[in-house]
This record gives C-alpha cells, sequence and structure tokens, in this order.
C-alpha cells in the first residue's frame, strides 16, 4: 500500500454559492467552490489539497494530452430531509478507479486520498447539494499523466482530482437508440471494462452520426460479429423479456462494469424478477419484439441513473414502446432514489454517511 500524506485544506474566501441559481440545472456545467488535488512523483502521492476550484498549469507536452493515459469516475451525493449528506457506494467506484489505472499503468490511488478527500470536499461544499427530484452533487474523480515528455511509455508522474458539479437529469426524456453496427466501442482483451478516456473519445463520431438520423445515442454491439448487444453510449442497458430482465455480461471484458447496473440487478431480484447475464444478441431482442415479449427497454448509469427508451432501431426495424405504460423500470428507479434520499432504509449498506 502506497502510503498517502495528510490532507491541506484550504478554503474560499467567499462562495460562488451567493449568486447561483438552482433553477434549470443543467449537467456538468457547473463547479462548486472546491476541488481536491494530488501529485504522483518519484513513486509516491504528494501535496494532497483541498483548495478553490481554480484552472490547472500543463506543459503542452503533458503526456495524457498525447498520449491518452486518463480515467475517471462518477458518484453522486445527495441530502436526506434532515440536512445531512450521503454518497452513493463510492467504495465500488474507488475499486474500480484502480482496477482501470492498473489497466492504463497507472498508480494506484491510496483509499485515504480517494475516499476521505471525497468525504472532505462533499463535507466542505455539501451546500452545493441540489434537493430536488433527479438532482444531486455530481462527484467526479480522475487521473491523468502529467511527465513533459513525448515518449511513448508509463508516465513517471500522475494528478489526481476530484471536481463537484451540482446537477440535474443528463437525459431529460426517453431516448431513442440506434443499433451500431458499423463502428466498435472496444473488443477483447483491449479496455472497454475500464473507465478510459479514450473510450468515450471514440464513441463521439458514432453518436454524432446517430443524432443525425434522429437518435440520441447508439447501442453497441460485439466488435467481431456486430451480432451482441453490449452497452449505450454512457449506459449499460437491461431488456424486460416476458417476466425476466435480461442485461449483456461482463466478462469478455469489453463492458463497463456498472455500479448502478449492479444496483438495478440487485433490486430486479427483488422485485422478483430473474435476472439474467449473458450474451444477448439482437436477433433474440428482435424475436422478443415480435412477439410481444420485449416489455421495456431502459439504461443504468451513475449519471443517467434509470433512463427509459422509447425506440430501437437496427437496420430498417423499427422498435417503439409506450414508455408512460411501462412498470418495471419505473418501480426499480423509484426504489433506488428512494435509499438514495433516504426515505426507505439502505438495507445494502450502499449509502457512505458524509
Amino acid at each position: 500500500m502506497v502510503a498517502a500524506p495528510p490532507i491541506i485544506v484550504q478554503k474560499a474566501e467567499t462562495s460562488k454559492l451567493q449568486s447561483f441559481s438552482f433553477e434549470n440545472l443543467p449537467f456538468g456545467k457547473y463547479f462548486t467552490d472546491h476541488m481536491l488535488e494530488a501529485d504522483y512523483e518519484d513513486g509516491e502521492w504528494k501535496s494532497v489539497e483541498i483548495k478553490p476550484y481554480q484552472p490547472l498549469l500543463l506543459d503542452p507536452s503533458t503526456a495524457a494530452i498525447h498520449y491518452g493515459q486518463a480515467i475517471f469516475e462518477g458518484i453522486k451525493a445527495y441530502k436526506d430531509s434532515d440536512g445531512n449528506a450521503f454518497i452513493f457506494r463510492p467504495i465500488d467506484n474507488y475499486r474500480r478507479f484502480n482496477i482501470s489505472a492498473e489497466r492504463l499503468k497507472m498508480p494506484p490511488v491510496p483509499e485515504e486520498i480517494f475516499m476521505e478527500g471525497m468525504r472532505l470536499l462533499v463535507d466542505i461544499d455539501k451546500n452545493w447539494i441540489p434537493t430536488e427530484d433527479d438532482h444531486s452533487l455530481y462527484i467526479r474523480p480522475f487521473m491523468f499523466s502529467t511527465e513533459a515528455t513525448l515518449g511513448v511509455k508509463p508516465s513517471n508522474s500522475y494528478k489526481f482530482l476530484i471536481i463537484l458539479s451540482p446537477t440535474g437529469p443528463y437525459y431529460s426524456k426517453p431516448m431513442r437508440i440506434y443499433v451500431e453496427e458499423k463502428f466498435s466501442r472496444a473488443a477483447p482483451g483491449g479496455i472497454g471494462f475500464a473507465k478510459a478516456a479514450g473510450n468515450y473519445a471514440s464513441s463521439l463520431l458514432p453518436a454524432a452520426e446517430a443524432h443525425e438520423r434522429g437518435y440520441d445515442q447508439v447501442l453497441w454491439t460485439d466488435a467481431v460479429e456486430h451480432k451482441y448487444v453490449q452497452e449505450i453510449g454512457t449506459m449499460n442497458v437491461f431488456f424486460i423479456i416476458g417476466d425476466k430482465a435480461y442485461t449483456p455480461e461482463l466478462s469478455s471484458g469489453t463492458i463497463l462494469a456498472g455500479v448502478t447496473r449492479d444496483s438495478a440487478v440487485t433490486v430486479l431480484k427483488e422485485m422478483g424478477f430473474e435476472v439474467i447475464e449473458d450474451r444477448i444478441s439482437i436477433d433474440q431482442i428482435i424475436e422478443a419484439h415480435k412477439a410481444g415479449q420485449l416489455r421495456e427497454v431502459f439504461g443504468t448509469g451513475t449519471a443517467a441513473t434509470i433512463s427509459p427508451i422509447k425506440e430501437l432501431r437496427y437496420k430498417e426495424y423499427v422498435m417503439e414502446f409506450d414508455v408512460v405504460k411501462w412498470t418495471v423500470s419505473t418501480e426499480l428507479k423509484k426504489r433506488l432514489n428512494d435509499i438514495r434520499n433516504s426515505k426507505v432504509g439502505d438495507p445494502y449498506g450502499w449509502m457512505f454517511k458524509v
């Protein structure tokens, strides 16, 4: 275990909250008063600080800019009716962060920096947590290589930061999804399971082409046959077929192991559904739709939470759904939100009190 230095706190002299409005909050556009910053140099973590939110000064040859050694996580904080702040399943994000770090040959971030730093930061800026439905304080931990070099090799230095953003819903309405069969998100042996910046960069062109067709996002298929569904843009995907819930399995290493996905699996089982994690072909989905058995399709993710899909298109075959009549994803979202907002008990120990 790499030792962690103490966390130094320097508070902002004035708060931006004095002139901030929580009405009509977009996702990820505004940031709180403070951020956490730590540096990895000479084989150890140094200079761990919580300080006023500010720009970074980087050398033009900073390795991350050229070679993409960058990872991140997405986490959310909420308030209960008494004003106490809670973070949803941060330890799971912490573990996944270091799995991503290992795959990209980056140093692990000690728990004392990630978890305690996050707790302190959220506690300092807890007045930024919105209380409206479908709103939260979005937490973005991230790390990138900082060595000033143009050599293709693991960096000798890294920067780890956490920033906070009060935010509303990522998707404000049910989505239209285009099944992608030309481009590929990830292949076995690649970095599809990691939350790496490059995974998202490569998705931008396919997503833009889907937008031009009138769709909100793409549903990826496997890179070998373009036959088996993977995940949707920023989300994992679920299909309610008959009385069972299906979601793509993770063993191929091409799909992100979503924390919200795992939460949905747990709650769906509690709701009485058999949850099947397996390879799912687009042909299976079409057959279920033609037979009238495809009841609901929805995405899950930290940013997106539970997002219903009202249209799914594969080639010229279009599947449309009346999301107003849906009950499964609606109940799933309610149960998860009730836990996050402390309206019910937390039987799974998911809520981390700040």
